[in-house]
């Protein structure tokens, strides 16, 4: 990967992880006023859904082979998307967004590491060595202090 490619994914990360806690106060700002985060989740993924299904068209739908070649549980997926959506949106107003995002961050360095270290579902194997693991105590130290 060149010095380009890298730059540019850091930067749409990035910029996807600000749109996380947005997104969650959002959420969450609709299901206090409607009174029903299930329905404040369903709204904005119904959205989420419409945007990604025409990105999908715009860039060429995959062959019904492709398709079809996708082992069934990796659209579990779904599943994970769903129950953040719905947790953020019910505990986020209650416990407060950066309490909650905080959890879902250190949730999130744990699998990510976990997910890496095993290479699970299909990723790239990088094993957690002391480096890494002292890497991860400070992110997680930092994430802590940061609360405090």
């Amino acid at each position: 990967m060149n010095a380009s490619s890298t730059f540019s994914y850091v930067g749409i990360m990035l910029l996807a992880g600000m749109a996380i806690p947005v997104m969650a106060a959002m959420s969450g700002g609709i299901g206090v006023r409607v009174g029903n985060p299930s329905f404040a989740t369903a709204t904005v993924f119904g959205l989420a859904f419409l945007l990604t299904a025409v990105a999908a068209v715009a860039t060429g739908l995959p062959r019904m082979a492709q398709i079809s070649s996708v082992p069934p549980w990796l659209y579990l997926g779904g599943a994970c998307v769903a129950f953040y959506g719905l947790s953020i949106t019910f505990v986020g107003p209650r416990f407060g967004l950066a309490n909650a995002i905080f959890c879902v961050l250190v949730g999130q360095i744990a699998a990510a590491a976990l997910i890496d270290h095993f290479g699970w579902f299909g990723t790239p194997q990088t094993s957690i060595d002391g480096k890494r693991l002292l890497g991860i105590a400070v992110m997680v130290l930092g994430l802590f202090l940061a609360r405090k």
